[in-house]
């Protein structure tokens, strides 16, 4: 077999060909699109009649040393080229990736290419990774990192320009290639109209006006977060999806719950075998969190659990769902769907869902099905009961979930910065007599000078809420956690104060008791639902503020800011661009099956429908430099 003739070895040459004009080769690293796509063979076939008639990709080279004075001195451009042996070339450099020769007629007008145009005359898309040019005059080996989806051309305004591998700051960059940078973020930022779709390339801003359902019901409203000094919030990505026919200021959603047709700039989605994985895991999902199926769950108390075996049964993998649920179940599996966004190559994952559908579907045995089996956390494995004890209490305070609210205390009593005109008096009933018998003969002064009391304060965050919160079907406190730390480097509690808004109105202030640790009768009992108070509301406030709030969703508008503001050939979009990976197609599948409205995030968090309301109003006190190390640490 030849093996140059079939892309397996590139037959670079610089040298002249037969006619004396001088001829570049290089190579360009695709990914085609059927090789994602199970049922995509009728679009293949339309490509390669596409290229018996002609319809090519092609490539012009853009000159980055002289300019065309009678088109603005842009870069001059080349004759175009074309990919060569699209129908034959089936070489896998890895899964899904084929290389094909180009090679374009030397011209000594256009000189060093600093840019590359890409026109895709085929009928569907493919996934550009690099172009390469090698012995170009003057220059060698030039690279081009495309990393990009290309349409059909007739799906674009404005042609597709890669840049080469290089870096320039705006003043910096070459002259003919300063309009192709400034055209191409003109394109990224949009118009700021009309519903965007697939291929479209716009990073635009939007609210979270996405959220609610109110056509659905009126219980499914939501407020808009977002461009308001009530509901401050980050921006999100926009979709420009119309407005519902119930709240002009609400978008309508995407119908299906588990749809994944909702606009995220093409090239910010998952990558195939990224999303192969999520999908499996999605569904894996859907089973664990089918709340409202779970009927035999717990039978004495529906939605409860009726004993801590029944928390253990979650790990053992020994919760049964009867056999008329399967119906409802089967209905909530997207099999279809997934079998059209799995990669073809990724057969494992494919393998890995189906397997596991199966099983869901028909049973271990012919009337049960066995599911939510969780990994067991290592405390439990070690010990069943070692989770009780104040010693692992203290340790997950910087060892758990959420290790970022602990701060040192510097004022005793701890105080609140809530507004008292609004809430009256909301500073803490601890007082130093309560605690001083466990501060190993020191003062409440003394441990506080010597940087040993510590809060765990979910006091102010969740009191203007918490009334709110409890007229749903959740029932918490708001909580203040204080700890000493030991001679020995552990934690240890000494107080948990649970806090109510005033049954006569929140301007009388807070209804607070202040419960003491005990290991025995009814005092233990107690103590250990106290700690569980202060840990649900640690928990909560991870998921829906340290990790979406301050995470995610912050994140976001730095994503869209760096492609509508940094070119390509910026040194820090190159620097920033790796880290945002994924970012926007995670929060979007958030705000349409996490955050929204009736979705997990209120299914499963203390603050129920009220939960994306409540971090506008912590967000309220988000300061961009506090965020990072070390000005975090030094905060608290």
């Amino acid at each position: 077999m030849d093996k140059v003739s079939h892309g397996i070895l590139p037959a670079f040459d610089g040298g002249d060909e037969a006619g004396g004009s001088k001829k570049v080769k290089g190579t360009v690293v695709l990914m085609k699109k059927n090789v994602l796509n199970f049922n995509d063979f009728n679009a293949s076939v339309l490509d390669l009649v596409f290229e018996l008639f002609g319809q090519k990709v092609s490539l012009q080279l853009v000159s980055a040393v002289h300019g065309d004075p009678e088109k603005g001195l842009r870069g001059k451009l080349g004759k175009p080229a074309y990919l060569e042996d699209w129908i034959t070339t089936s070489t896998l450099l890895k899964a899904g990736d084929s290389a094909f020769m180009v090679t374009f007629d030397w011209d000594e007008e256009v000189g060093v290419p600093g840019a590359i145009i890409v026109q895709n005359k085929h009928h569907r898309q493919f996934y550009l990774k690099t172009v390469t040019l090698e012995d170009v005059p003057g220059e060698g080996r030039v690279h081009f990192v495309c990393n990009s989806w290309v349409y059909p051309a007739d799906r674009y305004k404005k042609e597709r320009v890669f840049f080469s591998n290089k870096t320039y700051l705006p003043g910096q960059t070459p002259a003919p290639l300063v309009k192709y940078r400034e055209e191409e973020l003109v394109n990224l930022r949009g118009d700021g109209t009309g519903e965007l779709q697939e291929w479209d390339r716009v990073y635009d801003y939007a609210y979270y006006n996405d959220l609610g359902n109110p056509d659905k019901d009126a219980k499914y409203a939501r407020p808009v977060l977002g461009g308001s000094a009530e509901y401050p919030y980050p921006r999100r990505g926009r979709t420009g999806r119309p407005p519902t026919k119930t709240d002009p200021n609400t978008e309508r959603r995407v119908p299906a719950l588990m749809s994944l047709d909702i606009y995220v700039p093409r090239d910010e989605w998952f990558g195939h075998l990224k999303m192969s994985d999520f999908l499996a895991y999605a569904l894996k999902a859907v089973a664990q969190l089918l709340k409202r199926k779970l009927e035999s769950v717990c039978a004495k108390t529906p939605n409860e659990f009726d004993s801590f075996e029944d928390v253990l049964k979650l790990y053992k993998g020994s919760i049964k769902l009867a056999s008329p649920l399967l119906e409802s179940l089967e209905e909530s599996i997207p099999l279809e769907m997934i079998k059209e966004r799995c990669c073809a190559e990724n057969k494992t994952a494919w393998r890995t869902v189906v397997e596991f559908s199966r099983k869901m579907l028909a049973g271990v045995t012919p009337a049960l099905i066995r599911l939510l089996k969780y990994p067991m956390p290592q405390v439990i494995k070690e010990n069943k009961t070692a989770w009780r004890t104040d010693v692992e209490f203290g340790r997950e305070m910087l060892a758990g979930v959420n290790p970022v609210l602990i701060r040192r205390l510097e004022e005793f009593p701890p105080a609140s910065k809530l507004d008292p005109k609004i809430y009256g008096n909301q500073s803490s009933t601890i007082r130093e007599e309560l605690i001083q018998k466990q501060l190993n003969g020191l003062t409440v002064k003394q441990v506080i000078k010597k940087n040993k009391l510590f809060i765990l304060d979910h006091h102010d965050a969740i009191m203007p809420y918490l009334r709110r919160i409890n007229t749903t079907t959740t029932k918490t406190y708001a909580t203040r956690t204080l700890l000493f730390l030991k001679d020995d480097g552990t934690l240890k509690p000494l107080a948990i104060e649970l806090s109510l808004p005033h049954p006569e109105g929140d301007e009388f202030g807070a209804i607070s008791k202040v419960y003491m640790p005990a290991d025995q009768g009814v005092e233990g009992s107690i103590w250990q639902l106290a700690k569980a108070y202060a840990a649900v509301n640690d928990s909560g406030y991870h998921q829906l503020i340290s990790h979406w709030l301050n995470t995610h969703a912050a994140i976001e508008p730095f994503v869209i800011a760096t492609n509508r503001q940094l070119s390509a050939l910026h040194p820090i979009y190159k620097l920033l661009h790796p880290h945002f990976r994924d970012t926007m197609t995670i929060n979007a599948f958030a705000r349409q099956i996490l955050i929204n409205a009736g979705g997990i995030l209120e299914a499963t968090v203390f603050p129920a429908k009220y939960a994306m309301e409540m971090s506008s109003a912590v967000y309220k006190n988000w300061i961009f430099p506090e965020q990072a190390l070390p000005a975090d640490l030094i905060k608290r």
